[in-house]
């Protein structure tokens, strides 16, 4: 059985694409997924990138490109009120949820709770009515798996959170979505069918193409 690490960022539509469009990927092979929420603005951060929201002519593309992503594949997206948006609190509250044994994890149901919160009805995904809504919704989740529940601002789900980004730098992540598998980083929704290339035993992975483009030389570098 394969492991399968999925980090997202609920502000992301293209993790959203991806959460809805990866059990299609992995169709037919024996793996595990592990959802580790990861705050976008702390990779960006490490790597000295600015968003694609932050960008306004990438702002545009971006929204477009989605929308007809999510036309083009059958997936229900709409934009929400406002992007981008503090996504702390969404975090914060899926990691409120996590497992003894995987303290940064949610599992697909909370981490479909939280996508569905931003990228569905377009909705303003930081409103703290709608917040509180979906917290009870998650409590009750909690409740009926018989696991302590603890709050979202709380010191041990804080420490969840600065935990994930701290791993995924150690993995090479830049951004999100990104899928890990034996050390392996694939990044965006359209990586989806290079993942399952490599599920699948693609020859490609053996003959050191993987390797050989980390050896690539820099022309030049701007400062």
């Amino acid at each position: 059985m394969k492991d399968v690490a999925f980090f997202y960022d609920p502000i992301s539509p293209y993790a959203h694409l991806a959460f809805e469009r990866l059990p299609e990927a992995l169709m037919g092979h024996s793996v595990a997924v592990r959802y580790k929420p990861v705050l976008f603005a702390a990779l960006l951060k490490a790597n000295g990138q600015l968003g694609p929201a932050e960008i306004p002519a990438k702002r545009d593309w971006t929204y477009r490109q989605v929308a007809w992503l999510a036309h083009h594949h059958g997936v229900a997206l709409d934009l929400p009120a406002a992007h981008p948006f503090n996504p702390l609190p969404l975090l914060r509250l899926g990691l409120s949820c996590a497992m003894d044994g995987a303290p940064g994890e949610t599992n697909r149901y909370v981490t479909e709770q939280l996508f569905h919160h931003v990228w569905r009805g377009g909705l303003d995904a930081a409103d703290p009515a709608r917040l509180a809504a979906l917290q009870a919704r998650l409590q009750d989740h909690m409740a009926q798996r018989e696991k302590p529940w603890h709050a979202p601002d709380s010191d041990v789900v804080k420490q969840r959170l600065r935990a994930n980004p701290d791993e995924a730098l150690a993995l090479g992540l830049f951004g999100v979505p990104a899928m890990v598998v034996d050390e392996r980083v694939f990044w965006g929704f359209d990586a989806l069918p290079m993942l399952r290339a490599y599920l699948d035993g693609d020859a490609w992975f053996q003959g050191g193409a993987w390797e050989a483009a980390a050896g690539t030389p820099e022309g030049v570098k701007r400062r």
